[in-house]
């Protein structure tokens, strides 16, 4: 069953490539979504895929292997929309 993911991630991840790092996670794992930068220094992460690899991405980015520092990672997860084909950075 697919699900989403929406985490807020806390740290220093703004202008460290943390959003391509992400990404490339994402797109090994095979989740669709996007990473996107937000005026307050967080990343908000969205992806969808099996509850499984959602949990493997959240493990990812609470891993301390990013790039900046990740302080905290607040996820929810709900049904998936079906609005992504692949993963990007925005």
């Amino acid at each position: 069953m697919t699900q989403r993911l929406s985490a807020w991630v806390h740290g220093h991840v703004q202008g460290v490539g943390f959003r391509w790092w992400t990404r490339s996670r994402a797109l090994e794992l095979g989740l669709v979504g996007y990473a996107s930068n937000h005026v307050d220094g967080r990343v908000h992460v969205v992806a969808e895929g099996p509850r499984e690899k959602l949990d493997a991405l959240v493990a990812a980015l609470r891993s301390g292997d990013t790039p900046g520092r990740v302080d905290l990672v607040v996820e929810d997860f709900s049904s998936a929309r079906g609005d992504h084909s692949t993963f990007s950075e925005r």
